[in-house]
């Protein structure tokens, strides 16, 4: 029983890894591998696609990997394995990405990565740092988690989604930042949850033992 994080060179999966498999032997989730194997990935259980960067970058490294993508959507969509994607991870599971240039997404979940626009002009983007989230739907991903403990954010773009029943969770940075979004199989967040203490640790093992 294998899950495997995703490896298109796209970021340090140091800490990623680390925290992954530190739950993955707490909860008895088997192992975890860091890998760019399309057939690795293909058998998975669970797919972990992180990101560090721009969004147009990400995607191209991702798509330059030959048959990563195809073996991530047919484990994902036809597969209907568990998926997490973290930050720019997560922000190509959207229809397209505006940073920069006009980018296609995976177009899993509706929407449009666009950049931060804080309503107090004396807040700084990125929006970097630790933040309150607020959970706007339950999910089983949440076990143990409540609105108002914290995640650690690191991004200047987010997920404007175009329908409000995939927004699970957000913050508040000068009006509402997407967190969270997810539907059927599949979930994704804005912060690291590697880097989140006891509410990102609580998250993955959640994961973890997600069944869908």
């Amino acid at each position: 029983m294998i899950t495997a994080i995703v490896d298109y060179e796209s970021g340090n999966l140091h800490s990623a890894e680390k925290a992954f498999q530190r739950m993955a032997r707490e909860t008895g989730a088997g192992e975890v591998h860091v890998t760019s194997d399309p057939d690795l990935i293909r058998s998975a259980v669970r797919i972990v696609l992180p990101g560090d960067g721009a969004f147009p970058a990400c995607r191209k490294a991702l798509f330059d990997h030959r048959g990563v993508f195809e073996a991530i959507e047919e484990a994902v969509i036809h597969g209907g394995r568990p998926f997490l994607g973290i930050c720019i991870g997560m922000q190509m599971m959207a229809t397209r990405g505006l940073e920069y240039e006009d980018t296609p997404g995976f177009d899993w979940i509706g929407g449009e990565v666009v950049k931060i626009a804080p309503s107090d002009a004396t807040l700084k983007v990125p929006h970097m740092g630790w933040n309150d989230l607020v959970l706007d739907r339950s999910h089983p991903v949440f076990e143990g988690i409540e609105t108002g403990m914290h995640a650690y954010f690191v991004h200047s773009y987010h997920f404007r989604v175009a329908d409000p029943a995939h927004l699970l969770a957000h913050v508040d940075y000068g009006g509402p930042i997407t967190a969270i979004v997810g539907r059927d199989n599949m979930i994704g967040t804005q912060f690291h949850p590697e880097k989140s203490s006891k509410t990102g640790l609580r998250m993955i093992a959640n994961f973890l033992a997600w069944t869908p």
